[in-house]
């Protein structure tokens, strides 16, 4: 295999499903394998190269899954491992990859790994987690876990400590251990070998901790576990032994983190992982820096953020693009208008993010630009994060009911967690059960059928943006530059290599604007090769240029 070949991703589309919401074949109400089957010709005419799938693996579910406690065993709830098999041999038939969710930094306290170790010192598991004495009858740091609370959980028979760094039923593996470094291989391994084309590693960047375990004085303890010690150490030899030698793609999931770091985590040397997610273009609408608030994004900051790693990561490492995710809320409610002009903006948002270096991630339902709900009582809410949020924000915080229900309606989990519109039919197609979270109420104008029906729907838009990258170098190859940071309404940046250069350009609001391009570009000698109002864009390009509402173009120049 060449390099090109090996690297199939940098010019790829990969879609996530999160398999609880995706299509129920069995009327039990929540999604499954079977039901991800049946659509799998849906996302062959989409066009994407690969899917990611969350957690499918036995699981209390506390977490959604990201609490595994069994590696080797599909969670019943979604079906069986002969289920899986069909999905990869059908995937397989229609050229799509699969890519499996991997949770290696804790596991769950049901797995018997852990239930061996809790009670008891002598047992061969204990070690394979993180345990500290007790100091002054208190927890042995002040570290705060990722969902709240203390990140220490006592074992009352042996009175010690394990840490958790998120939820007290997801304990933390201790990676100094060989032992476990060694069953993650293994673990990784039988996935690999069934014949999985990568993985998604959940918060990779937090495997290794400080060992000296201290209290911080400063935040929340996170600067003694994010980037740790030996974290490059672990991901170079897990690459060597497993993901090198059969050829997987890997995307890490990094939280906190910085530029530096995931230069160094998606090296083009291919040492360590092909990509990593980060999010901090995704808290550009946090009230000072706080989630649960109602507030418009800051649009300086996003391109600012988009700037600084597009620049950054050029020619040093690679990135996943992505505005949705199943933590995220729908990024046309978010970001876009999600009433008039609904689908504008969902392909302007679209063609910002997708014109960019690195491999796109489309989230189910983004592709035919889904809402958040719009919720308005608390019951309708399944996230264990937004119902305890509710809580605290009514009963500590004093906050008006009505207040926190429109933060809720614009930042909960539950807003991309509810089931995919596949027609107009009651539950949207989804099941004929009752939905384990209601479908939106907009099922009925908003749907794949009616989506697939219509020629300039935002479904037929993505199909474009699939080819466009694969047919235009530039785009996997090109540098990054914003022409106009300052500039409050428009985004537009040009990707450059030596035989083409693409302008990308992006009205975010709803009002149009006039557009000056910079002078230098040899504009006349380009052409459109995509826009969200094509009527518009017939003619020789100019430099002076109106956009309408929510618009994007995409300007193509070859050097000649």
């Amino acid at each position: 295999m060449n390099k090109v070949e090996r690297e199939w991703w940098r010019s790829a589309t990969i879609y996530q499903i999160y398999p609880k919401s995706f299509c129920d074949s069995s009327d039990k109400g929540t999604g499954d394998i079977n039901g991800i089957i049946s659509k799998l010709d849906y996302l062959k005419t989409l066009g994407i190269d690969a899917i990611w799938l969350t957690p499918i693996y036995l699981s209390p579910m506390i977490d959604n899954g990201y609490d595994i406690s069994d590696y080797y065993t599909i969670n019943p709830d979604f079906g069986c491992m002969g289920d899986f098999d069909l999905l990869l041999e059908n995937a397989h038939q229609r050229g799509i990859r699969i890519i499996l969710d991997i949770v290696v930094n804790h596991t769950s306290t049901e797995h018997h790994w852990f239930k061996s170790a809790l009670g008891n010192k002598e047992s061969e598991y204990r070690d394979y987690y993180i345990w500290k004495d007790p100091i002054n009858g208190q927890a042995p740091t002040n570290w705060v876990s990722k969902f709240g609370g203390n990140a220490w959980e006592l074992d009352k028979k042996t009175d010690q400590y394990y840490l958790h760094l998120f939820a007290k039923e997801q304990a933390d593996l201790n990676w100094e251990n060989p032992n476990v470094r060694d069953q993650v291989k293994n673990i990784i391994s039988f996935w690999a070998e069934k014949g999985v084309d990568g993985f998604r590693l959940d918060v990779i960047n937090l495997i290794s901790k400080q060992q000296d375990y201290l209290n911080d004085e400063q935040g929340d303890g996170r600067r003694f576990y994010t980037d740790g010690p030996r974290v490059h150490e672990y991901l170079r030899d897990l690459s060597e032994s497993v993901f090198n030698k059969y050829g997987a793609v890997t995307v890490g999931e990094m939280s906190s983190t910085t530029l530096q770091e995931c230069q160094k985590y998606s090296s083009l040397d291919g040492k360590e992982l092909s990509m990593v997610f980060n999010f901090h273009h995704l808290k550009v609408d946090y009230a000072k820096g706080e989630k649960w608030t109602n507030a418009p994004f800051d649009f300086l900051q996003l391109k600012s953020i988009f700037n600084h790693w597009q620049q950054g990561m050029f020619a040093k490492g690679w990135s996943a693009l992505f505005w949705c995710n199943h933590d995220q809320p729908r990024i046309v409610s978010r970001l876009g208008d999600d009433q008039q002009y609904r689908v504008e903006s969902a392909k302007m948002l679209a063609t910002s993010l997708h014109m960019m270096q690195g491999t796109p991630y489309i989230y189910q339902g983004e592709e035919i630009a889904m809402t958040n709900p719009g919720y308005s009582s608390i019951e309708q809410y399944r996230d264990l994060e937004s119902t305890n949020m509710y809580e605290i924000m009514i009963n500590k915080l004093g906050k008006n009911k009505q207040d926190v229900l429109a933060i809720l309606a614009q930042k909960s989990r539950d807003n991309s967690r509810t089931p995919i519109q596949w027609d107009n039919t009651e539950n949207g197609g989804f099941t004929k059960g009752v939905p384990w979270l209601g479908v939106a109420e907009n099922y009925k104008k908003i749907n794949v059928q009616q989506a697939l029906a219509d020629k300039n729907s935002v479904f037929h838009y993505y199909r474009k943006l699939i080819e466009i990258r694969k047919e235009v170098d530039v785009i996997t190859t090109g540098d990054y530059s914003d022409l106009m940071p300052e500039h409050p309404q428009l985004f537009c940046y040009q990707r450059r290599s030596e035989q083409q250069t693409l302008i990308c350009i992006n009205n975010y609001y709803g009002e149009s604007v006039e557009c000056e391009l910079p002078s230098n570009l040899q504009i006349q000698q380009g052409k459109y090769i995509l826009g969200n109002y094509p009527e518009l864009m017939l003619g020789k390009p100019q430099h002076l240029l109106k956009l309408e509402p929510y618009e994007s173009r995409v300007l193509l120049i070859e050097h000649h």
